[in-house]
């Protein structure tokens, strides 16, 4: 099993404490907060260290800054060439892995040396500091002038994988994939391949072991990559918009706003449309190892007795 420590400020904590509110457990002494995921169990200590155990704790913990993360993002920026800011770049991100309802997305974008200056102009940037109606506009425009490819791995389809692979691993294939379907729509190689760090180097070209096209050449890994080169915030940016493009078609089969994320309030609506669908409905709607299957059967069982 594996696990993962670090030295988190006040806001970070609130951020995984968010995050994980829908999974919250009895913390243990000395803690302020616990959480139990089918591959994670997270504990926020009174002291700012946050300790991440289970399969898929560094996936996770990949997610969150710390004194130890901020030293290796800021080792990985400082390997990367004089220059990289300035170079032709597929940038690679994913969106939806914290979600309980929707799709895990990822987009791979190239951003020529030539477009940097013009993407930056279209307001490309962290897209967690961007609003959804902002979102769905920036990305309109950068549909019309840089190329990228994108991979959905619908729920159904994430539940069938998930019996026997981590999320990791899957979110490992999407990125793969995303990058050979754009690597061929380019008419020459990038300069470079930057993907925004879900895993160490070496634990994700584990997961891809067997494939046969593996993208290797030129690759960079870093946290933060999206403040690295604006090819990572542009993809970024393309995979929520189209994350919420899935989740816009998801509310309307459902006849309810679905909300994003895996707090209370989505336990709440989980536990409606279970009511009126059935689990079968429920499973192909949700990333149904979450521990917000079980809320929501505990909340819709509540509601159903007289």
């Amino acid at each position: 099993m594996g696990t993962v420590v670090l030295k988190l400020t006040n806001e970070k904590q609130e951020s995984v404490i968010s995050d994980f509110e829908g999974a919250r457990i009895s913390p243990p002494a000395y803690a302020r907060f616990a959480a139990r995921t089918p591959g994670c169990i997270v504990t926020v200590y009174n002291s700012g260290k946050v300790m991440f155990q289970g399969r898929d704790a560094e996936t996770i913990s990949a997610r969150y800054g710390s004194a130890i993360a901020k030293k290796t993002a800021s080792t990985a920026s400082a390997t990367l060439p004089e220059g990289f800011a300035k170079w032709s770049v597929v940038g690679s991100d994913e969106v939806g892995k914290g979600d309980f309802f929707g799709p895990l997305v990822v987009v791979a974008a190239y951003v020529d040396h030539s477009h940097i200056e013009l993407v930056r102009e279209l307001g490309v940037r962290d897209s967690k500091n961007v609003s959804d109606p902002e979102i769905r506009k920036i990305a309109r425009d950068l549909h019309a002038v840089i190329p990228y490819d994108y991979r959905i791995l619908h729920t159904p389809e994430y539940n069938r994988m998930q019996r026997t692979m981590t999320q990791g691993k899957m979110t490992a294939l999407l990125h793969n994939t995303a990058l050979n379907g754009l690597l061929e729509k380019l008419d020459h190689p990038p300069q470079a391949i930057l993907i925004d760090q879900f895993a160490e180097k070496a634990t994700y070209y584990k997961h891809l072991s067997g494939e046969a096209k593996q993208v290797k050449d030129n690759v960079y890994f870093s946290t933060k990559a999206e403040g690295l080169h604006v090819a990572v915030a542009a993809a970024s940016i393309l995979a929520r918009a189209i994350f919420l493009k899935e989740m816009d078609q998801l509310s309307r089969q459902a006849g309810t706003e679905i909300p994003k994320g895996a707090g209370a309030q989505v336990d709440q609506v989980a536990a409606s449309l279970l009511l009126r669908y059935g689990p079968d409905r429920l499973k192909d709607w949700t990333k149904f190892h979450f521990a917000n299957t079980k809320k929501a059967q505990a909340l819709a069982e509540k509601r159903s007795r007289p």
